[in-house]
Order: structure tokens, then C-alpha cells, then sequence
């Protein structure tokens, strides 16, 4: 299935947008070195471009798989390869560099073309001189030890040897030629010869930064009735590139439609590519660029596109669409599927317009808590980075937000631990853990009653009532201690929050000492509303609290601490004119 469908994306771009997915049997590629070559085959000139983050990308024949043989690409290689040349600082067997650059001159002479490219490449191979070349000016010694990609090009050409179009189609008329057996192919059906390596697929964090695979059979355990590589698993040469090219085209750097979280690397795509759903997927999931951003930024937008297609004024066309969403993480050598999720783009914007509202809780400086995924979950990592959260949390997240499930067990246990550990209920913490328990209480069908998103007086469940008691004291030691450096929260919130009966006890004589600094008016309405909060309260408080319990009273704090610093409503003021008319 999820070969299937890049398979159909690959071929929805081809016809759609030609020329952004590369051919079949090429590659788009950075190529750092390109020789420029007379109509004679001598050197024109050597261009050297040495920034890798500028480096031209050109359309490559597609890279061989290279092991510890000898292979060697069409038209462009690393400088042993094409250009014969032996870095001294390497350790190469003796006579393998002049066999890789014979084997790279053999392709090119093997390759059934009749073109004035080729015939200059093959002079200027014929009598290379690397003496004379390793003494030209334009020759960069140091930069050649590192062993570049280096590719050709007439000087009268605006492109590639390669690229040229008499080239490129003798390339694609040998794709697939080399195997002399035929399968079924499993992605399309089509009898025709399977691929026995399939291409590297890069772009997938932490793994091997030459590419690695979805499919491959490296060692004999993995094999079955004597097949070998590809031959277990019948992928056509066409369709193996296509899913290939698809992905690494969706996991390229810059990409809309691919995010980072954790150890997964996320990609998505709609049907029929519709922009709106892909960049709103897109702004839910990723980071702002810099810190010092919004998190909010973009959101009313995002949320605003979401709604259109869950509450189906779209055309009913696009709410039926599929849409696709492919989480991978490295494995050694291998891909992992993380997880894979396919729905109709009004499922999808459904589930997450509902995780927008379950992460939905009270802030003074925001309005509306629809902030990208990321931002929540740094706030459970070790100094804030993602790449501290616990493995497999963020596959587990996502699938919980597009399948519209109780959240993982994990996210409200590393909410409520790091809340000790901070001695701290931030804001996205509070967000998270409001969402856990009311989609635990929600889907588990549980008696316990949902958190609202602001201060709830109705809420009698005892962890909830001892988090808004522990916030009316710590506020009642604040005012009466102002500027005070550290609160009973700094000391007690770890201890409070998992034992409550062990500390209330101390904090209750300490909040006497406090209230007698109070101005009257002040000390009466703090009496009044520890009143009302132990009212509620059994006779005996618990010995200890559950992680729910934790989290219930983590809400309760923070709902108590924020409606302290609500601003309060504003009483009409009575006008100095009692007439409707009158004038000033």
C-alpha cells in the first residue's frame, strides 16, 4: 500500500508538474567539479564550486549501488572513477583506481549512441594526461583530495554530456535490460524483470548519509527458497524507481511537505495535490524558525483551512480525497516504518481540528493554544531539545492526533515528570496534559468530568480542588512577601503534587503567618476562597496520587494561578449627562 501509493504520486507529478520529479534512470544531484571539453576533447576550462550549500544540481543518470566491487556511473563519478586519479593520502589496493577509471570508460564506450558528446568524451578519456592536468592552473590540488563528483560538458553546451537528449534516451532504453528473469511486479502487476538492489532512499534523519532502503535482503536469514536481493520481494526496475524518487523528492531539504519530530522523519501528500491541506499539515507539525517567533504564527490560517474541509464547505470532491501521511525512522542499515496513516482529507482535518481543541487551555498572552506540534513536545526535553524525547513518543503523538485516539500513555508521564523535575506547570505542558486526560476520560467513557479550558468551580474531583488550593496558597505568600525570590511551589510543587497529605499540613500553619501581613479587604477574600475550596474537600486527604491524579492536579494549579491574573471585568461607569442628548 505504501509503495502503491508513491508509485501514484510519482506518476500524478510526472503529468502534472513534468520536469520536478527526475526521469526514469536519473537523479537531480550536486556535481562540484565539471570539466568543460573543446570540440577536440581537450580541456576548456575546470569549474570548481565549493560551497556545498550552493552547489548546482543537475540530472544524473541514477547512481549504481556500490558495495566493495567496482561500479561505475554514466557520465559522472568521484575523480578515481572518472578521471583516473590517485589521492595520495588515500590507501587504495594496487591498480584498483586504474581499473575503477576503466570500468567508467568502458560504460561510456558499451553505451549504443551516436552523439558528438559522446565521441568528445571518448577522445578526451583516450588521451588524458593526468600529469598535464594536475599542472593547469585551474586544477585545485587540495580540493581534489577529497574526492569529488566530477562530470563533463562541451563548452558550446549550456548542459550536461549527460543531459544531452540523444544521451538520455539511449540511458533509459538500457534500464532494466541487464536481468534475463521475469516476475510480477507487487506495486503494479506488470510481468517484467524485478529490481535487484533497489536505490537508496535519502533524506531520513540518523540514518547512513549515503541512503538506505525499505526494502533489501542482505543477509540469507532474510531470503526464502534460494531467491536472492530483490528477487523476494518482485519490484519492477520502473516502479522501484518511481516510490523511490517519489520519496526522496517528499523528504528533500527545504521540502512543504515533510517535518522533523523526534526520530521520525514525516512526509504527507494529498490525492490530487491540494496545496491548502499539505501547508496547513505542514505549519501544525513544524517549528517556527526561530525561537523568538510566535508559536501561534500562522495558526488562525491554518485552523481557518481545517475547518473548511470538517465542516465540508470545500466542494465534496476534495473532502473525499485521500490523504497520506508516512512516518520513517532509521534502523541501521534499513528504514522503519514508523507509522502510516491513510484518510479522506475530511477525516483528517476533523481529527485535527479536535486535537486543537483538546490542547485548548487559558493563557494570559494567548488567546488560542493552536501551536505547532514541535513546540509542545520540547517542552517535555531535557533543556527543550527534541532530540531528548523519548523514542518512539513522537510516532506515537502523531498517530494519536490523525486517528483521533487517547493519547499515549508516555505523554501525560512526561508532562507530569518534568513538571517536578521544572517544579513548574508551563503553559504547553498544561495544554498537554488537559488533552490526555479528557481524551482518556472521553474515549474510556470514565465518570470523572472533562477539564474545561479556564478555571471550572463545578470541578469537585479532589486532585483538581488541591491544585487550586496549593495555587491560592503560594498566591497568598506572594503578596504577602513581594519580590520574594522562590515560593512554596519551588520547594513543595514534586512533593505536593504525588503525597499531598504529607505537606498540607506545613503549608496550611505556614498560610496563617502569611495571611496576617495581608491588608483586611485582602485577608478576607483569600479566607473566603480557601473556605469555599475546603469546603469541597473530604475529611481526610489522600496518601498518594496516580499520574491521572497528578495530572488532574497540575490543571487545577494552573487553572487557579491564571485566573488570579485574569483581568477582571470592568463595571459600567454611569455618565455624567443622565439625558441621552444632552451636551457637554
Amino acid at each position: 500500500m505504501i509503495l502503491q501509493a508513491l508509485n501514484q504520486y510519482y506518476e500524478r507529478m510526472a503529468t502534472a508538474h513534468p520536469g520536478e520529479l527526475s526521469e526514469f534512470g536519473f537523479e537531480r544531484k550536486p556535481i562540484p567539479v565539471i570539466i568543460e571539453l573543446t570540440d577536440q576533447g581537450s580541456i576548456h576550462q575546470i569549474n570548481i564550486d565549493k560551497d556545498k550549500n550552493s552547489t548546482t544540481t543537475y540530472i544524473l543518470p541514477k547512481a549504481v549501488k556500490k558495495t566493495s566491487g567496482i561500479a561505475a556511473n554514466f557520465f559522472w563519478d568521484n575523480a578515481e572513477y572518472a578521471l583516473g586519479l590517485t589521492r595520495p593520502s588515500g590507501k587504495p589496493k594496487p591498480g584498483r583506481v586504474a581499473q575503477q577509471h576503466q570500468a567508467f570508460i568502458d560504460r561510456i564506450h558499451n553505451l549504443n549512441v551516436v552523439d558528438p558528446g559522446v565521441d568528445t568524451l571518448k577522445n578526451f578519456l583516450n588521451t588524458l594526461d593526468l600529469t598535464r592536468l594536475q599542472q593547469r592552473s585551474d586544477f585545485d590540488t587540495d580540493f581534489f583530495q577529497t574526492n569529488p563528483n566530477v562530470s563533463f560538458k562541451l563548452a558550446s553546451d549550456t548542459c550536461l554530456i549527460c543531459e544531452r537528449p540523444a544521451i538520455r534516451q539511449a540511458i533509459q532504453s538500457t534500464m532494466g535490460m541487464v536481468q534475463t528473469t521475469t516476475g510480477l511486479c507487487l506495486i503494479t502487476g506488470d510481468s517484467t524483470p524485478p529490481e535487484r538492489l533497489h536505490p537508496a532512499i535519502t533524506g531520513v534523519w540518523y540514518a547512513r548519509p549515503s541512503g538506505a532502503n525499505i526494502i533489501s535482503f542482505n543477509r540469507p536469514a532474510f531470503t526464502s527458497f534460494n531467491k536472492k536481493q530483490g528477487d523476494n520481494a518482485p519490484v519492477g526496475s520502473r516502479a522501484a524507481f518511481n516510490y523511490t524518487e517519489s520519496l526522496n523528492h517528499l523528504l528533500r531539504k527545504g521540502s512543504r511537505q515533510r517535518t522533523q519530530i523526534g526520530d521520525a522523519s514525516t512526509v504527507f501528500w494529498s490525492e490530487t495535490g491540494i496545496v491548502e491541506i499539505e501547508n496547513a499539515f505542514h505549519t501544525l507539525m513544524v517549528m517556527p524558525e526561530k525561537a523568538a517567533d510566535d508559536p501561534n504564527r500562522n495558526a488562525a490560517k491554518v485552523k481557518a483551512a481545517l475547518q473548511a474541509f470538517h465542516t465540508g464547505s470545500r466542494i465534496p470532491e476534495e473532502d473525499n480525497q485521500r490523504f497520506f501521511v508516512l512516518g520513517l525512522a532509521p534502523n541501521a542499515s534499513r528504514i522503519a516504518i514508523r507509522f502510516w496513516k491513510v484518510s479522506t482529507i475530511k477525516q483528517i482535518s476533523a481529527n485535527i481540528c479536535q486535537h486543537f481543541e483538546d490542547i485548548r487551555i487559558c493563557h494570559p498572552a494567548q488567546k488560542y493554544a493552536e501551536i505547532p506540534l514541535p513546540h509542545l513536545l520540547r517542552h517535555l526535553c531535557l533543556k527543550y531539545k527534541l532530540s531528548n524525547l523519548p523514542p518512539n513518543l513522537s510516532g506515537e503523538v502523531v498517530r494519536s492526533i490523525l486517528d483521533n485516539s487517547p493519547y499515549p500513555y508516555t505523554l501525560l508521564a512526561a508532562a507530569v515528570r518534568r513538571n517536578k523535575a521544572k517544579q513548574k506547570v508551563s503553559f504547553p505542558r498544561a495544554a498537554i496534559i488537559k488533552a490526555c486526560l479528557n481524551r482518556q476520560i472521553r474515549q474510556s467513557r470514565l465518570t470523572m468530568q472533562e477539564f474545561t479550558m479556564a478555571l471550572d468551580l463545578s470541578n469537585t474531583d479532589v486532585p483538581y480542588l488541591l491544585g487550586r488550593w496549593f495555587a491560592s496558597l503560594e498566591k497568598i505568600q506572594e503578596e504577602a512577601n513581594p519580590g520574594i525570590n522562590a515560593t512554596i511551589k519551588d520547594r513543595y510543587y514534586g512533593a505536593v503534587s504525588s503525597n499531598p497529605i504529607s505537606v498540607f499540613g506545613i503549608l496550611d500553619r505556614l498560610k496563617n503567618h502569611h495571611l496576617r501581613k495581608l491588608e483586611t479587604s485582602h485577608r478576607i477574600n483569600k479566607e473566603r476562597l480557601l473556605g469555599q475550596i475546603i469546603d469541597q474537600l473530604p475529611a481526610r486527604l489522600p496518601n498518594h496520587f496516580s499520574l491521572q491524579d497528578q495530572g488532574c492536579f497540575a490543571i487545577g494549579y494552573y487553572h487557579q494561578r491564571q485566573d488570579f491574573f485574569k483581568p477582571k471585568d470592568k463595571q459600567p461607569t454611569q455618565s455624567s449627562n443622565p439625558e441621552p442628548g444632552a451636551q457637554s
